[in-house]
């Protein structure tokens, strides 16, 4: 699916997305990525949401953002509580959603001058 692309210059965006992909500023990506703003951190880790360990949530913690979007391949998926409640302790949100709904949420909340990140876990393939 293509998405509309705001004219926010300077700013990483998510311009399309599919089975097995997502497309950064047009450029595609295929493996597991965090994607903020001003930077993108490609391959942060090599698991699915099964396998997700406490240095990949780590991560994240340490990225300085308000929000994170946790985008679980084509469906949603929970990872374990435990990995998840050192976000709630440190003022972070964390949202778990599909890959393609972490997406176009990212977008929305990017062009509003949100301090967030979207980090994908792709389906294993």
């Amino acid at each position: 699916m293509k998405l509309h692309q705001s004219n926010i210059a300077g700013l990483n965006m998510f311009t399309a997305y599919g089975a097995g992909y997502v497309a950064v500023n047009n450029e595609k990506y295929e493996k597991n990525l965090i994607l903020l703003p001003e930077s993108i951190i490609s391959e942060w880790s090599t698991a699915d949401v099964t396998t997700l360990a406490e240095s990949d949530m780590q991560k994240l913690l340490e990225l300085g953002t308000e929000i994170i979007l946790l985008g679980t391949g084509d469906r949603l998926r929970f990872p374990p509580g435990p990995l998840l409640r050192p976000f709630a302790a440190a003022g972070i949100g964390i949202e778990i959603m599909d890959l393609q709904a972490a997406c176009r949420t990212y977008n929305i909340l990017a062009a509003e001058g949100r301090k967030v990140a979207a980090a994908l876990l792709f389906d294993p393939r």
